[in-house]
């Protein structure tokens, strides 16, 4: 039987642990919730919010008598976040995440934090927005939450941390935690990266271009601008955590990406009518699965 989660305490109150916050006192009243920011400003607006039943300036004070703790704060400064936190965790306690890199950021919790349960998981949801009131109680409805569980974790501890993302409405799925590197590599960070790039260049441009770049902006160039003001801090950390992933992905598409290239200089209409067939279809898997809406614009009011 999973150990029951009576207490939570979270590390980090931006869009993520506001959000988690939200979903606990929305669809998991009996838990009571201690939060805790490094930031005395974001501390203080959590507070006027009300995102929990308690919030902490102390980071060791935060975790006392927490059943699970997570840590909600950018990959690069998990081991820092981790340490400030020890002296109050107690020794059965489940330590978590929802970082977007999972190899490195286990490895960094599990060495800060010697003889505690470290179980990391990752919630893919999020927008580009960020801070205390950037959180909703909805955001991992329907989501995936992947767990990367270490080979010697019990498994109750294991089915405990499922049970509380499944609370909270999300998919959970368990994984490797090199394979989930890999696979958020393709589906998440190099998007982030290719959206950054085609941005600052827009930026460049913009100059040459005399506001035209922003004055006629498509919905391709705008939907790239949407994933490009998401936090930098959190990208900076998350590329430089799960930089071989990256890079081996960023490789592959710099192969395709010149396919593509000659196939325009050469005027090979087959090959680009193939290529854009196959991933329109990619698109249509993912609405079949639920991971999006089908709506035009993606739903957008006019």
């Amino acid at each position: 039987m999973a150990p029951a989660i009576e207490r939570l305490a979270i590390v980090g109150l931006g869009l993520i642990g506001s959000s988690i916050a939200r979903a606990v006192k929305a669809k998991l009243p009996g838990v009571a919730v201690t939060g805790h920011d490094v930031s005395d400003a974001v501390r203080g607006e959590a507070e006027a919010l009300g995102l929990c039943d308690r919030i902490a300036a102390d980071p060791a004070e935060a975790v006392a008598d927490a059943d699970l703790v997570i840590f909600a704060v950018p990959v690069g400064g998990m081991a820092d976040a981790a340490r400030a936190a020890a002296p109050g965790l107690k020794a059965k306690a489940i330590i978590s995440d929802v970082g977007s890199s999972k190899a490195g950021v286990g490895a960094a919790l599990r060495d800060a934090l010697p003889g505690h349960l470290v179980i990391p998981a990752h919630p893919v949801a999020g927008t580009e927005n960020s801070g205390p009131a950037a959180g909703f109680a909805s955001l991992f409805d329907g989501r995936w939450c992947i767990v990367t569980p270490p080979a010697d974790a019990p498994a109750e501890a294991v089915a405990a941390l499922e049970a509380f993302w499944s609370a909270l409405g999300a998919k959970v799925e368990t994984m490797d935690a090199a394979h989930h590197d890999m696979v958020l590599a393709v589906t998440s960070h190099l998007p982030h990266l290719i959206a950054y790039t085609i941005v600052g260049t827009a930026s460049e441009l913009e100059e040459v271009t005399e506001s035209e770049v922003i004055k006629y902006s498509a919905g391709g160039f705008r939907d790239f601008t949407r994933i490009a003001a998401s936090d930098p801090v959190m990208w900076r950390d998350v590329f430089l955590a799960n930089r071989d992933a990256v890079l081996a992905t960023l490789q592959r598409f710099n192969e395709d990406l010149t396919v593509l290239q000659q196939a325009i200089r050469r005027g090979d209409g087959d090959k680009l009518e193939d290529w854009f067939t196959r991933t329109r279809a990619i698109r249509r898997s993912i609405i079949e699965q639920g991971q999006d809406d089908a709506a035009p614009d993606f739903g957008r009011k006019h």
